[in-house]
């Protein structure tokens, strides 16, 4: 990578600290850092992201993801991140979890043809569903849904896309955590939320869906 994404990765770095989480290598750090340049550059002419400054990019949508990138479960080897938008997420668990075959859906055209920039840049093998996660008809050991319209539908159409004993996971709010809990989702044993770095009212929740017997 070239110097000057050496600052971006050494401040990720330190918010990462800030958070209570481990530091990225060099590599992986440097790899994020040219993820939020192209970021920036895409967000000046198209609408990817509301938060539209690096520190921000940083704090809130790096800071978070890769939060919940090693929070998850050992032994997901695939996994859907259920309308992609800029990539949170999928990218940044496809760069912390290299042995996670990421998928990233996303029915926006504009934003799709960003992941696909994105996956060419960073050298990742994840693989881009240009089109409604719900057509998929393949089943995931993971599927994650973050900042999605309509999260209660969008949850139920998540939840199919679960294979036996896979997870569901939601980067969500508190009050909206305990809605998801609450719903028609069947199937699923839901593990206590876990409060994200990001704000004192975002959380990781994560429900097992039930082998069949």
């Amino acid at each position: 990578m070239s110097q000057p994404s050496q600052p971006t990765a050494m401040r990720l770095n330190e918010l990462l600290a800030a958070a209570g989480l481990d530091h990225l290598e060099s590599v992986t750090a440097e790899r994020f850092a040219a993820y939020s340049a192209l970021l920036l550059r895409w967000n000046a002419r198209t609408n990817l992201t509301a938060i539209r400054d690096q520190e921000g990019i940083l704090s809130r949508h790096f800071v978070e993801s890769i939060a919940a990138a090693h929070a998850l479960p050992s032994g997901i080897a695939t996994l859907l991140d259920f309308g992609s938008g800029a990539g949170f997420p999928g990218i940044p668990i496809a760069l912390c979890r290299p042995e996670i075959a990421v998928t990233l859906a996303e029915s926006q055209g504009k934003k799709a043809a960003f992941l696909q920039e994105a996956v060419r840049t960073l050298k990742l093998t994840a693989n881009i569903h240009s089109g409604r996660a719900e057509s998929l008809a393949t089943q995931f050991d993971c599927v994650i849904v973050r900042a999605v319209d309509r999260m209660a539908l969008a949850a139920q159409s998540a939840s199919r896309l679960v294979a036996p004993g896979g997870w569901l996971g939601f980067l969500t709010t508190v009050s909206e955590s305990e809605a998801l809990r609450a719903s028609s989702i069947d199937g699923f044993s839901w593990s206590p939320a876990l409060l994200l770095p990001s704000s004192a009212q975002r959380v990781l929740l994560l429900g097992q869906l039930h082998l069949a017997v």
